[in-house]
């Protein structure tokens, strides 16, 4: 394992034993990359102070290879390499401390080496060991002087040369650390981009302008075409129709770093045209500009789908109005002139164009539903009085479903049918207030009525009423209350949110 930190090997301390073994040794020195810091200015730096310091004429960082010894940085030579065999430092460099050789002519070790009877004719060296973190010898920071010096280094001399090697390791570190750093870099950015290109959508970033820096993979597979830099690029793919309005939408959302949303028609490879949306986020950094990150996800059967069914529901829609009109001609033509079945005629016919007119106020694919206050004027309409409503409604706005149409027409036509015939519009000057409120998870209809006759509760209930008792409790899932006051009937009719939104 490799140190994470810039700690260093003990000075003073000889390698660790299982890191002089030569494979281990040669692994750990491939780790630092020792290629890209050949001549590097810091080491060199550190290489002529050295030889400042000791007042010798040569100083080099030696690396000790498998065959050779090699110089990153050298002072007072041209050499860049010599044989392993004839190295000092591969000596050095597995000793506890500063390796000191006053004269190599009299060192049984050194002085049949050729370095000592060939140029540089080696005489005095001194090496301090260059240990990594883990105890592997590297090699040295050495000394080289043609000439003996019998004092050898003085004890600051040797100070600073222990001090000057863990500065050339502290910077072999901060290389390592780059590598290790950059390599990290590396294989998140090939995990990214496969994740991406195994995703079925296309996915982009971009820059400020925007300049588009990243596509993954699946928009040449879809499109054929090059990857966009700029905004016009993408001309080449989006449906002339939808282009220019798309483009405004998006430089809007860059210029406000807002998010982005939009629906339109991308050419695919084979020239037809499908339906995406496009979306991106804004991700804002401190220390940088912002950056996008966007992706286009083919919406087209959906969308297909969809027109499909508003089509079917349009025609749907259309044939049960026909069908309430033929229901209400035949009502009509089998009570002409029968006195009897007349008037019973004129009230189912009244009640079947009030279903009418609530199927007619849905849009069966509307998610929202349609506006109850809307629903209760549109029943209510028939019993203005020229330019006078004698009825009004009022309140909070209410959404209702479908399922909920037809129960609600019913219970409202037959209140206002019940009023017309006995109650408050049945006499000159009655009215009837309708108010909807919203009442924590329900839905509060009032009727009230006033300046009517004189009212009693029945004896017993009729049809009409069970019909708008069970159309409430049963339907719709709600609670109705009747109350027969002087002055009018107040009918409260309590329905959970929930349920006449369904």
């Amino acid at each position: 394992m490799h140190s994470n930190d810039l700690t260093l090997w003990p000075t003073g301390k000889a390698p660790a034993a299982d890191f002089c073994a030569e494979d281990q040794r040669l692994n750990i020195m491939a780790s630092f990359g020792m290629d890209a810091l050949e001549g590097d200015p810091e080491l060199a730096a550190i290489a002529r102070f050295a030889a400042q310091l000791c007042n010798v004429p040569i100083a080099l960082v030696s690396l000790v290879e498998e065959e050779r010894q090699r110089f990153l940085v050298r002072e007072g030579t041209q050499e860049t390499q010599t044989p392993r065999s004839t190295s000092f430092c591969a000596k050095a460099m597995l000793g506890s401390d500063v390796l000191v050789v006053p004269d190599a002519l009299d060192d049984p070790a050194f002085r049949d080496y050729d370095l000592v009877h060939n140029p540089p004719y080696l005489r005095f060296y001194a090496g301090a060991p260059l240990i990594s973190a883990e105890g592997a010898p590297l090699g040295a920071l050495c000394l080289i002087d043609p000439e003996p010096r019998a004092e050898g280094l003085s004890a600051f001399q040797q100070d600073g040369l222990r001090v000057l090697a863990q500065a050339v390791m502290r910077r072999l570190y901060a290389h390592r650390q780059q590598i290790e750093a950059e390599a990290t870099i590396a294989r998140t950015e090939l995990q990214f981009r496969i994740l991406a290109d195994s995703i079925p959508d296309i996915a982009w970033s971009a820059t400020a302008g925007p300049k588009f820096d990243y596509f993954n993979a699946r928009f040449t597979e879809v499109t054929g075409a090059p990857v966009p830099s700029a905004a016009d690029d993408w001309r080449a793919v989006i449906h002339p129709d939808d282009y220019d309005a798309s483009l405004k939408k998006l430089e809007q959302a860059f210029a406000t770093e807002t998010q982005f949303e939009d629906e339109w028609r991308l050419r695919l490879a084979d020239g037809t045209y499908r339906w995406v949306i496009s979306r991106a986020i804004p991700a804002r950094h401190d220390s940088g500009p912002t950056r996008w990150f966007g992706t286009l996800t083919d919406i087209d059967d959906g969308r297909r789908l969809s027109e499909d069914r508003e089509l079917l529901a349009g025609e749907l829609a259309h044939r049960i109005k026909n069908i309430f009109a033929v229901i209400s001609g035949l009502i009509s033509l089998r009570a002409r002139g029968d006195e009897k079945l007349l008037k019973f005629g004129d009230e189912l016919n009244a009640t079947i164009q009030s279903l009418s007119r609530a199927q007619g106020f849905i849009d069966p694919l509307s998610g929202d539903g349609a506006e109850l206050l809307g629903l209760l004027n549109s029943l209510m309409a028939p019993y203005a009085t020229g330019h006078e409503a004698l009825v009004t409604v009022s309140g909070d706005a209410v959404s209702f479903g479908a399922k909920s149409a037809t129960p609600l027409a019913l219970v409202f036509h037959e209140l206002a049918t019940n009023a017309a015939k006995y109650g408050a519009l049945s006499q000159e000057g009655g009215r009837v207030d309708i108010t909807v409120g919203k009442i924590g998870d329900a839905v509060q209809i009032d009727w009230r009525e006033s300046s009517g006759p004189e009212v009693n509760a029945p004896q017993s209930e009729g049809f009409g009423s069970r019909l708008i008792t069970r159309s409430v409790t049963n339907q719709m899932s709600g609670k109705i209350e009747r109350n027969w006051l002087p002055q009018g009937l107040h009918t409260r009719i309590i329905i959970p949110r929930e349920q006449l939104a369904s």
